[in-house]
């Protein structure tokens, strides 16, 4: 029979895959082929339970061993997880090992699918139509989530990662079994981790142990690549945030636990259903009876009168049951039969509504049902609209501004992000109401199935009995599962929602910072403005302040100003100026356009280009920026910060609140710690990315490297100034409170540049002395520099760097130049990257990275392969636009809907998502959401120019290289 079952199983799961494929060309959105898969299984199910079923029902009732099942029946959802947690920790070290990527899927539902057959076995009389399904549904539906409807028709990013990538490698979890234990959960965290991501479970345990280790994510990508297979930082973040909600699960459920055993109420099955939850909305379905401040539930205040019994006597043994018996006139809940048959309806409501089966097969009449989400104007909107003769103006307009949703009605499954974030926003302001509707055929079909299948009594049950079972299901769904549902969906829609729009931030935030830099330039930064003048501050090449000032360039004196500006430019050779976007500055453009093109700063040169000055008056009056510039007015540090922001993009906005800076929307929509977390990783990414030299960069800037925080960046700033610069890296061990496992996270991505050194060293009397100490306290640290300190290599991997290097004949002095580029290129063609790699004993992921160090100029910037700020020298206006025009522009923001492109006539154009197509993008852009980023530059089409609205509809044609 196990056999039999096995065989049966494997046909479950594999005969839906066609469906699946076709389904996929059909629908972008996978939830779709998932619920038909689940009906094809749930078919497939009833087939192979159906025999087995009526066989044991009928030696069950023949023999006195029918108590058994009947234990079983209550705490079977709670035991799912169990079984399959004992089999995954059993197995999961030595399969790991092996792990064929491609069927990892495939494996884990065929466990699962073959665990709800042994379960269903139990059930009496099965419909040949409808069967509950697995409780793999939760977990199901919380891995698509990272397929969004911009990702054209590709899997997402981190998947392909994780599973094309054919050199990743499954490490042992030496605290795999304390995770667990540390959890206290029914489920091992691993798999639900795997589920939930879309990651294998070889991934995720080596992730979860890298983390437990206290390493920090741009650690993980550039150096532990072959360990989390290739995954990008976003991917890995991805799965560090669900670890933390399934930690945080668990902590709920604890929390819980221990409220209600305070009370007295927790029992062991009660106990059990909250260490089976793996979603905070599920633990709150359970908890929602027992809740303080709540009245006492029909169902408590029912087993209070000890009806308990006589409601499982219903199920397990209707034909002795005698509700009669149970009549207490005395007693108030028990005085009369229909009391009595109340008290037992509330008890069997509450049993269905809290039954894992039950739910997961109710979830999956949903998934092949079409689910609406609908919102419309609420009451108190209306009201407060009434009144429109008096002080109430703004009201009208609030709900002017949800126009769209007045009346809107939308499938769950193809509503869009930004609609979702809109709709939520409107509910808050107290403006739209939102409900979600989910057809009467799932109401209708799921009593069937409770009735028929599920809940149906162990034997012949009168009339009277089957009327309580039927209204204790319609009750129980109208009152605990319809609105558990409801609430599944928001909550659902509105993390997804959040994901993306956070994901839309994280990639805006890091084209933003990525920014390719204005070097070698003088540059004037412009903060315009009209009655207070147009602030100016002129910054040398390193960015150090030259000069600052206040010009009014549109009031009467404007000739005399630009004489002004003609002397300073002049002074300062400088022929690049920098226009902040705010207020005056199209006037301010204006102004300079005509100065260029009647050639009044000749013989310079002069350019301009327009730059976003988002954040700019904010960080003018912060602490920094006073610790910075402590003599200067809060206006002319605007006008420093618009200059840097060209010259070193990364070092500039570092300072400023990512929040602040202008990029995404729906900021203050989504969750604020989730986006500020991510906001922070993607900064620290990007910093350690592009690398810091320790001896130049500021504080702030320093604070960012992964490893490092405030604290360890004063240290290193104190030691520098009491010892002198650092002459490698090794003499970061000797600043105190940097630990080794600070000092590996952070060391990578450190340089230490000579030619900065030996500036330090020239203007420094105490550079002997300070050598002399370092000599003292550094012991085995040496003082010599190491050219290997100014490369993204590792100091782990020195030795075989260097073996490396002795292997092809090559030399430390000859890095960056032809020769060894030559040299090494031809050795790795010839060999092979993995022959070469394990003839050093090494990874050839680490073997990558030296061969770039190696061959890398100094001085090497992963930013010039960016964009840069776009220079100009004449302005044109909308007047000039017309329909069909085609245009050059760069992306200035995107948004869930699309993307904003500043095209030069002072009002940036929109591209909607429906016009950014695969076959207008590169093909190493098709696989980010909505595959474009600030900064990039793109030909578009001149759609509609609205002058009235001042709007501009753009088409994407390309986007330029």
């Amino acid at each position: 029979t196990k056999m039999l079952r096995r065989t049966r199983t494997a046909k479950v799961y594999t005969e839906p895959a066609t469906d699946d494929e076709s389904e996929d060309i059909e629908e972008l959105e996978e939830w779709l082929p998932n619920s038909n898969e689940g009906k094809t299984k749930g078919r497939r199910q009833r087939g192979t339970d159906e025999t087995g079923e009526k066989k044991k029902v009928t030696k069950r009732v023949a023999k006195p061993k029918e108590p058994k099942p009947k234990a079983v029946r209550k705490p079977r959802a709670a035991r799912v997880p169990k079984v399959k947690k004992e089999k995954t920790n059993a197995k999961q070290q030595t399969e790991d090992a092996v792990l064929p990527k491609p069927e990892l899927q495939q494996h884990v539902a065929v466990k699962e699918e073959r665990l709800s057959i042994n379960l269903s076995s139990n059930n009496a009389g099965d419909m040949p139509d409808e069967c509950p399904s697995s409780s793999q549904h939760f977990p199901k539906v919380k891995k698509e989530e990272p397929d969004d409807s911009f990702t054209f028709d590709e899997p997402a990013q981190k998947k392909q990662k994780t599973t094309n990538s054919a050199q990743g490698r499954p490490i042992k979890l030496k605290l795999s079994n304390s995770c667990v234990e540390d959890l206290q959960m029914n489920w091992d965290p691993i798999q639900v981790l795997a589920e939930k991501s879309g990651v294998e479970q070889w991934v995720c345990a080596n992730i979860v142990q890298l983390f437990l280790e206290e390493n920090t994510i741009p650690f993980m990508v550039r150096y532990r690549k072959e360990l989390i297979n290739h995954m990008d930082a976003d991917a890995v973040r991805d799965v560090q945030l669900t670890l933390e909600e399934l930690r945080s699960v668990a902590k709920k459920s604890r929390s819980v636990s221990q409220t209600l055993k305070k009370e007295g109420v927790l029992t062991s099955e009660l106990e059990m259903a909250l260490k089976n939850c793996t979603t905070a909305n599920e633990i709150d379905h359970v908890y929602a009876p027992y809740k303080k401040g709540s009245k006492l539930s029909k169902a408590r205040r029912a087993k209070e009168l000890g009806l308990e019994p006589v409601a499982l006597a219903l199920l397990q043994e209707p034909q002795k049951l005698d509700l009669q018996s149970s009549i207490q006139p005395s007693t108030k809940g028990l005085s009369t039969l229909d009391e009595v048959a109340t008290g037992v309806q509330e008890i069997l409501a509450d049993m269905i509504a809290k039954d894992k089966e039950t739910l997961t097969y109710v979830q999956s009449l949903c998934d092949r049902s079409s689910v609406t989400i609908h919102s419309s104007v609420s009451k108190t909107a209306l009201k407060e609209q009434q009144p429109q003769q008096g002080n109430q103006k703004s009201k009208p307009k609030d709900i002017a501004k949800f126009s769209l949703y007045i009346d809107f009605t939308c499938d769950v499954q193809r509503i869009q992000h930004h609609q979702t974030l809109a709709i939520n926003r409107g509910e808050n302001l107290k403006i739209l109401t939102v409900k979600v509707n989910i057809p009467d055929r799932v109401k209708n079909d799921f009593c069937r199935w409770c009735v028929n299948v599920r809940w149906r009594p162990q034997g012949f049950a009168w009339p009277e009995l089957m009327t309580i079972l039927k209204n204790a299901v319609e009750d129980s769904y109208r009152r605990f599962i319809l609105p558990f549902l409801s609430r599944g969906y928001r909550t659902k829609l509105t993390a997804s929602a959040e994901k993306e729009s956070i994901a839309m931030f994280v990639r805006n935030l890091r084209q933003r910072l990525l920014m390719c830099p204005v070097r070698g330039r003088v540059i004037m930064g412009v903060d315009p403005g009209f009655h207070h003048g147009c602030k100016i501050a002129i910054l040398s090449p390193t960015s150090q302040i030259l000069h600052t000032d206040v010009v009014y360039l549109h009031g009467p004196a404007k000739h005399k100003e630009a004489e002004k500006l003609r002397h300073l430019m002049f002074k300062h050779s400088c022929q690049t100026i920098v226009i902040g976007n705010g207020k005056a500055c199209r006037e301010t453009e204006a102004f300079f356009t005509d100065l260029i093109k009647q050639r009044f700063f000749k013989p310079l040169d002069v350019s301009y280009c327009i730059t976003d000055e988002a954040g700019a008056s904010i960080y003018s009056v912060s602490p920094e920026a006073v610790k910075e510039m402590p003599d200067m007015d809060p206006n002319l540090r605007s006008a420093v910060s618009i200059g840097r922001r060209v010259q070193d993009p990364l070092a500039e906005l570092i300072k400023i609140d990512p929040k602040h800076i202008g990029i995404g929307t729906y900021q203050h929509d989504v969750s604020q710690s989730l986006l500020r977390a991510a906001l922070d990783g993607v900064v620290q990414e990007c910093v350690s990315f592009v690398g810091v030299d320790i001896n130049i960069c500021s504080e702030t800037l320093m604070r960012h490297i992964a490893g490092l925080n405030a604290g360890r960046a004063r240290s290193i700033m104190e030691w520098k100034e009491k010892n002198g610069p650092f002459l490698n890296r090794e003499q970061l061990k000797l600043v105190k409170g940097l630990g080794p496992k600070s000092f590996q996270q952070c060391a990578g991505f450190i340089r230490i540049n000579p030619e900065t050194v030996r500036r330090f060293e020239k203007g420094e009397k105490k550079s002997s002395t300070a050598e002399k100490k370092k000599v003292k306290g550094s012991g085995s640290t040496s003082n010599q520099f190491n050219p290997l300190d100014q490369t993204c290599i590792h100091p782990e991997s020195y030795s075989i760097a260097l073996r490396f290097l002795s292997q092809i004949g090559g030399s430390l002095d000859q890095m960056g130049s032809a020769a060894l580029r030559q040299s090494i290129e031809s050795s790795v063609k010839s060999r092979g990257l993995d022959v070469l790699a394990k003839s050093l004993d090494t990874t050839p992921e680490t073997l990558q990275l030296i061969v770039d160090g190696l061959t890398q100029p100094p001085g090497f910037d992963i930013r010039q392969d960016f964009e840069q700020a776009d220079f100009k020298r004449e302005i044109v206006s909308m007047n000039d636009l017309h329909d069909g025009m085609v245009v050059t522009g760069r992306v200035t923001n995107t948004a869930l809907f699309g993307a904003f492109v500043d095209i030069g006539v002072g009002r940036s154009g929109l591209i909607p998502k429906r016009f950014i197509t695969p076959d207008k993008l590169p093909v190493d852009q098709r696989q980010r959401s909505l595959a474009l980023g600030p900064g990039e530059r793109v030909e578009v089409r001149v759609i509609n120019v609205d002058l009235q609205r001042n709007r501009i509809s753009l088409d994407l044609i390309r986007v330029l290289r």
